[in-house]
């Protein structure tokens, strides 16, 4: 079978205008929710998306830590390539993919730091291993190999032998800021439904529009 033969229908639900919240943070709550019940895997994995200054565009997995109505929280090294690149060009597209209820989540905005207070308090809830690993790595930095890495964390280890791993200056949480976010409810013949909510009237409500599959 070639890969075009390749496809399946959509007929797990439907999504309506009448029936979905007029805020969508309330609406992604109730869609993440159903999420964790049906026990996707990964229901935080996200795909974000950033691009350079000139618009050459990258992307990768990344895993939702908060979200509530100032935007969408994930936490990196502020050295790495997405770090550079909202650096110089802060917007970036978000993309949940939930294949168990056939649907997808769309998030475009802007891009600002969290607070201190918000990257001390998730860093010191992490394991020792990550906390330590995020001195340790530098990331995207190219390395002669794994033995390097190891021998960095080696070092680490010993620094703070203790336990008692500080926030890194170079890391912490980025807030992705909606301007524009989609739900996506697939269904038969291709036919899915799309609802959009477009942030308006100066970021203090939002218009919510159904689009063509």
């Amino acid at each position: 079978m070639s890969i075009a033969d390749l496809r399946r229908e959509y007929a797990r639900a439907r999504l309506d205008e009448a029936d979905v919240s007029h805020d969508p943070i309330v609406e992604f709550a109730r869609w993440f929710a159903e999420a964790q019940e049906a026990q996707v895997p990964d229901a935080t994995a996200m795909t974000l998306a950033t691009a350079t200054e000139e618009g050459a565009p990258s992307a990768r997995i990344v895993l939702l830590k908060a979200f509530d109505e100032r935007g969408f929280v994930f936490f990196t090294d502020y050295r790495s390539r997405k770090g550079a690149e909202l650096e110089a060009n802060p917007r970036a597209a978000l993309v949940f993919y939930w294949a168990e209820l056939d649907r997808q989540v769309r998030i475009t905005g802007g891009v600002g730091l969290a607070s201190a207070e918000e990257s001390e308090r998730y860093f010191r809830s992490r394991p020792l291993g990550s906390r330590l690993g995020a001195w340790a790595s530098h990331q995207s930095l190219v390395i002669p190999g794994r033995a390097a890495l190891e021998a960095d964390l080696r070092e680490i280890e010993a620094r703070f032998e203790d336990g008692d791993v500080p926030l890194p200056p170079h890391w912490g949480g980025y807030r992705v800021v909606p301007d524009a976010i989609e739900f996506w409810q697939g269904r038969e013949s291709r036919l899915h439904d799309r609802i959009r909510y477009v942030r308006e009237g100066g970021g203090r409500g939002w218009r919510v529009e159904r689009l063509s599959p």
